[in-house]
């Protein structure tokens, strides 16, 4: 039996305040998240309503949205909660939740992402030149922000040569472990 989209999913609430460690009953709409959010304009869904629907039990409308991969962890809605529900960690597991179930309704996003943490992977830490060349492959979008790149080549913020740390076996590990436990 395929439930709709719109069905109540108990395990759902559960995973994401076992994740979260948050109270997710403690929300009571008051929208100071959503007052404080600097980017809510871009939002599908504002972060009031993320929450509802999360308390309401519907998966599928919350993973899918957008303004989980819009949310810039800025933490304001954290600090703004009047029942100190930390909403940004919120946000943050619905991102990863809806990155296990490959649901990444922000394309660009999601390959900035998943360019950033390759990189990590590969170098320890991130190389900057090598995590746009990395996003520009998988989104074609060849000239973003290239207007950018002679001011951070003259000021040395964009290093043409990747450093890896001096224990990347480590990092790779935390990789492998992840890897791991999602099979």
């Amino acid at each position: 039996m395929t439930s709709s989209p719109k069905a109540f999913d108990l395990d759902f609430i559960n995973e994401v305040q076992r994740e979260s460690e948050q109270n997710l009953a403690l929300c009571y709409q008051c929208g100071n998240c959503t007052a404080g959010c600097p980017v809510s304009f871009a939002y599908d869904y504002p972060v009031n309503q993320i929450m509802r629907l999360v308390q309401a039990g519907r998966k599928q409308e919350a993973l899918s949205s957008h303004a989980i991969w819009l949310c810039s962890s800025c933490e304001t809605c954290t600090t703004r909660c009047p029942n100190d529900i930390d909403v940004a960690r919120v946000m943050d597991v619905l991102r990863h939740m809806a990155r296990r179930e490959n649901i990444v309704s922000e394309k660009a996003v999601g390959a900035f992402w998943k360019a950033f943490l390759e990189s990590v992977e590969k170098h320890g830490r991130v190389f900057e030149l090598g995590l746009m060349a990395n996003y520009v492959s998988k989104t074609g979008r060849m000239f973003t922000d290239v207007d950018l790149a002679p001011m951070a080549l003259r000021k040395g913020k964009l290093g043409l040569k990747a450093h890896d740390i001096k224990k990347i076996a480590e990092i790779r590990g935390i990789f492998d472990r992840y890897r791991e436990q999602k099979q």
